[in-house]
């Protein structure tokens, strides 16, 4: 797999240049149909379009199973090509999906939101939701190209953009203070989004080179994503449905109180941290009456071993530890300490 930052019509001649398919297939939803189709239609040798709806509810095996019925009906065979035009969840399933057709057929990336070109496109991670519970099924499995280009950040809303940076965030205060502090000082109305792509895209990929099956290292990029998975998944189909960076923006507040409260982290990295999210994502009102049912969700989180709360933290801005078994009453006071802001 190869991770292109390019213009797309550079990117998908070059492709079809050197690889022949029986058929070709592109995923999308109704808004990536709308707004960042166009943008390759004419690029493309002659294909399918399968047409899903947006949203993280709609990650589920009755969508596979439409993907899935799409290909059948139209005959795909194993020299076939799926394209996944899309944020996360387009990657997401769109690769749970080839890779489980046939036995599998070839992928390729194509991301169309923030969070999915710096994180959830980059690291081969697959998978869909599975009774509620986030990314309970699915595989590793690289993509055979990722092709990157700005200009779909156009296509997004300011809360979608929000919500990729939530990750952008995370990669600074997992390995990189300056790129902490610098992405957090310009923000999103004066980012540099091709540099900053570009940097998180080089962080996310350094670390899944070194451990890409998740068995060491690759646990620091889950900083924040214990509890806000949780978060996300109990807000999932209510009023208060969250984008995945906001509720991860939620979680790393609280783990950044759990680094203070269990490595050491200093106070005031804590404060710049609380300070820094809040600044940028509005608060949600966690009923404190919710907090058991939200714990209870973090014990199906992947990284758990013999039902201990397993949880990335900071020992300070720049610097994560993995591995970190947390118990009940932390992960209380953690919530606590948001619904106190």
């Amino acid at each position: 797999m190869s991770i292109k930052i390019d213009d797309i019509g550079t990117s998908l001649s070059g492709y079809f240049a050197e690889h022949q398919y029986s058929k070709v297939a592109v995923l999308v939803d109704e808004n990536t149909h709308q707004y960042c189709y166009p943008i390759i239609e004419s690029l493309l040798p002659p294909h399918v379009l399968i047409q899903i709806q947006s949203g993280e509810i709609n990650k589920n095996l009755s969508t596979c199973e439409h993907i899935w019925s799409a290909l059948t009906e139209n005959q795909f065979d194993r020299k076939s090509l799926l394209i996944n035009l899309g944020g996360g969840v387009i990657g997401d399933m769109g690769g749970f999906c080839a890779v489980t057709y046939k036995r599998g057929i070839d992928f390729i990336n194509i991301p169309t939101t923030l969070l999915a070109a710096v994180d959830a496109n980059i690291g081969g991670k697959l998978g869909i939701d599975f009774n509620g519970f986030k990314n309970h099924l699915g595989f590793f499995q690289d993509p055979n190209e990722v092709f990157i280009d700005p200009v779909f950040l156009e296509t997004l809303s300011e809360r979608e953009l929000r919500s990729g940076f939530a990750e952008v965030v995370k990669h600074g205060l997992i390995t990189d203070k300056d790129y902490f502090n610098e992405v957090t000082k310009d923000g999103l109305n004066q980012a540099n989004w091709n540099a900053v792509i570009a940097h998180s895209v080089q962080i996310k990929n350094a670390v899944v080179t070194e451990d890409p099956k998740e068995k060491g290292l690759r646990k620091i990029l889950n900083f924040g994503h214990t509890v806000g998975h949780a978060i996300e998944s109990f807000y999932l189909d209510t009023e208060n449905h969250l984008l995945h960076g906001e509720a991860i923006a939620i979680g790393m507040i609280c783990e950044a109180f759990l680094s203070t409260k269990l490595l050491g982290m200093a106070k005031e990295e804590l404060e710049i941290i609380k300070t820094t999210l809040t600044l940028i994502y509005p608060n949600l009102n966690i009923h404190k009456g919710d907090f058991t049912s939200i714990i209870k969700l973090m014990y199906q989180d992947k990284k758990n071993v013999n039902s201990f709360l397993n949880h990335s933290l900071l020992y300070e801005i720049g610097r994560a530890g993995y591995d970190v078994a947390v118990d009940e009453k932390d992960v209380m006071d953690s919530l606590f300490y948001y619904h106190k802001i």
